[in-house]
């Protein structure tokens, strides 16, 4: 009994409870009896048959004490006061009691808490002062207050790959530029001077004196930085490797926190509905037509999911026949996707075996061969997405699941027209004696550059702007009424990025400033998209979901990585069978295994022997056990996250269970009270009737 007094519950106080009848005992003891009845309590016993009072108190423990319960209480005890959400009483109460905290504990352990307050509060203010220097800060939040979260996205992803490629400039400038200009070239290397062939044509096309510049792979070659673990071809392929499992490890960082940030979020229990009504608004936004089109963006969202539960609705009712004639319908639209991917990779063929063998024609015909592929490459990409998406629309899925199969075959398109049109110049590309191979790829990846970042001004300036100006000068023409409004499409463009990006890994082995030229046409492209965003599209009235998760894109960057890394293999192994190179930092038959092999051959005997074992199979056992080991740890910390994020969510609703029965249980003892204090009013009057009568 002495344990059920030390329960305090707060009572719901109006005028009504004040002035209630009944003793301090009795609401103890009634007050325990609700709380044996809560939802949470009565669902929370394993054994129906167990007693009211140990339920009672396995639960007030269970939930007072558990381990649940003191996460939020140790992680508010390290928040400043001012960011608690309490009233200034509350923060003076916890002000004193971190006080008597203090007093409680040794000195030791006290300087410890305030150290690692004081750690975590200057790490926050730096983030904060770190995050209010990135640029363009005040023009994206001016693109998302007019056009909302999801174009804001595409402008934070192209600035992190703006400042992706100023970190590979770094790396190149320390690894592969640095030690050429500071040690010098090889003595039979002629100085950079123009030369009488020399044109502005030269610039579009990478030859000429480009070829012969720090642009390409030949001009670097070995100097008076000449020994055997410190040499410049060494350093180049150090550096190039170093750029790739940098942006391997970044890239799989942002996919990981991205899935994980998906992940908690968890797909047992449908929020979307709740999201959507109760936390859809964006408080960023300025502009009075801004909020109206985000009111436009939670109504068409809204229908959408309708729209989608109507879709699995009449899918759950398909007979048979339907489902059979579907899938031959399907096979049918997926084969004729096949025939135009194949067509298209035809025409990249075509395209680059007529610019590899082009030779003697005028200067102007000459530059369009050369920049054929690329053309042919753009138009692709350009055209086919917008059939695959009429396409999708005759297959009968979902507006999500079209949208999604659409990205899948455009990325596939995409990635895939690149990975045939690298294949198609390896293995065609002229190998002469005194021609340099590697030079020629790079050329190849330039012009890919360039070409990108000519077709994204020529897209903005020549056709959007235009189609913009026709609009606003002559509105009520039937031009203006058939072209229509434009929209920013946000995966389309992402795609773009993605591939640009892909070109700059791609050729960074081959044109070690490409990420130089990529950084420079990101910011441009960075400027381009903003005006046309801002001066030339209006705002989607249909939401795209997937605009605002960063997964899907980083998963993209990651496929053009990858792709990156099979084709600088499939060429280093072109060079090893070939066993001379006429240019570049490995001359002759000095090729990157060689010169691998000699820098391990001079170090002392026990490294030689640690580099054997670690790239031996012996190795490869242990490094499995630690990996499985290490999967294991993280799988089951997820699993148990998992739980607990379940275990949270289940008191979440618990929780609404339990104030709906307490407001209920309420009502029912307001009601109690008011019939007792109208039968006690009416008991004067009717004795009064009964004595008269």
């Amino acid at each position: 009994m002495e344990e059920q007094k030390s329960v305090n519950f707060m009572r719901l106080l109006s005028e009504e409870s004040t002035q209630s009848t009944v003793s301090s005992d009795s609401c103890e003891y009634y007050q325990m009896e609700i709380f044996d009845l809560l939802p949470s309590v009565q669902a929370s016993r394993p054994e129906p048959s167990r007693s009211v009072e140990q339920g009672g108190a396995e639960s007030q423990a269970r939930l007072g004490h558990g381990p649940l319960s003191q996460g939020p209480r140790d992680k508010a005890s390290t928040q400043p006061l001012r960011n608690l959400a309490l009233c200034m009483q509350g923060k003076r109460a916890a002000r004193d009691m971190r006080k008597m905290q203090i007093s409680s504990i040794g000195f030791w352990k006290s300087w410890r808490q305030s150290q690692s307050t004081n750690m975590k509060r200057l790490w926050e203010q730096m983030g904060s002062a770190v995050a209010g220097l990135l640029p363009w800060r005040h023009t994206l939040h001016r693109i998302e207050g007019r056009f909302g979260v999801g174009v804001k996205a595409y402008f934070v992803f192209l600035r992190y790959l703006v400042f992706l490629n100023l970190l590979h400039c770094a790396l190149t400038a320390g690894f592969i530029l640095g030690p050429t200009l500071v040690y010098g070239r090889g003595n039979d290397s002629k100085p950079l001077t123009f030369e009488s062939n020399d044109s502005v044509l030269d610039f579009f096309l990478g030859s000429g004196y480009l070829d012969r510049s720090p642009v390409f792979f030949g001009y670097y070659t070995r100097g008076s930085l000449d020994q055997k673990c410190l040499n410049t071809p060494l350093l180049y392929f150090i550096g190039i490797l170093t750029i790739l499992f940098l942006s391997l490890i970044m890239v799989v960082r942002r996919t990981t926190v991205g899935y994980k940030h998906t992940q908690m979020l968890g797909k047992r229990y449908s929020t979307n509905l709740c999201y959507k009504i109760l936390c859809g608004w964006d408080f960023t936004i300025q502009d009075p037509a801004g909020a109206v089109l985000k009111q436009s963006f939670i109504r068409n969202d809204l229908r959408l999911f309708l729209e989608e539960q109507s879709f699995s609705l009449r899918e759950a009712q398909r007979t048979l026949g339907q489902k059979v004639r579907l899938c031959l319908l399907r096979l049918a639209l997926n084969l004729m996707v096949l025939s135009l991917l194949g067509g298209a990779f035809y025409f990249i063929y075509f395209s680059t075996e007529i610019s590899l063998h082009e030779d003697g024609h005028h200067w102007l015909l000459s530059l369009f061969l050369q920049y054929l592929p690329p053309m042919t490459i753009t138009f692709v990409n350009l055209v086919l997405p917008h059939i695959f998406r009429k396409i999708s629309s005759f297959e009968d899925y979902s507006v999500t699941t079209q949208v999604n199969v659409t990205l899948v075959r455009s990325i596939f398109l995409k990635l895939a027209s690149l990975g045939i049109y690298l294949f198609f110049i390896l293995t065609n590309t002229k190998n002469e004696q005194h021609h340099c191979r590697e030079n020629q790829f790079g050329r190849e990846m330039y012009k890919l550059c360039i070409f990108n970042f000519l077709a994204t001004f020529s897209s903005v300036f020549l056709l959007n702007f235009p189609r913009k100006l026709v609009q606003e000068w002559y509105p009520s023409s039937a031009v203006a009424r058939r072209l229509g409004k434009q929209h920013f499409l946000i995966p389309f463009n992402v795609l773009d990025l993605v591939y640009g990006q892909t070109v700059s890994w791609v050729g960074v082995y081959y044109c070690p400033l490409l990420p130089l030229i990529g950084t420079v046409t990101l910011v441009a492209t960075f400027y381009i998209k903003k005006f046309s965003v801002l001066r030339c599209c209006v705002a989607e009235h249909r939401m795209f979901r997937a605009s605002s998760s960063s997964v899907f894109f980083h998963f993209m960057l990651l496929l053009g990585l990858l792709l990156a890394g099979v084709t600088l293999g499939f060429n280093l192994r072109q060079q090893e069978d070939r066993n001379t190179s006429p240019c570049g930092p490995f001359p002759g038959d000095q090729t990157v295994l060689k010169v691998t092999e000699t820098c391990v051959g001079s170090l002392p005997s026990m490294v030689q022997t640690i580099l054997r074992y670690l790239a031996s199979e012996a190795f490869a056992l242990p490094l499995i056990l630690a990996e499985i080991i290490i999967l294991t740890s993280y799988v089951s910390r997820g699993r148990a996250n998992q739980k607990a994020i379940d275990r949270l969510k289940d008191m979440l609703v618990m929780s609404s269970s339990d104030k709906v029965f307490l407001v209920r249980q309420h009502a029912t003892l307001l009601r109690g009270q008011r019939k007792r204090q109208r039968v006690a009013q009416d008991a004067p009057v009717l004795q009064q009737r009964d004595a008269s009568s």
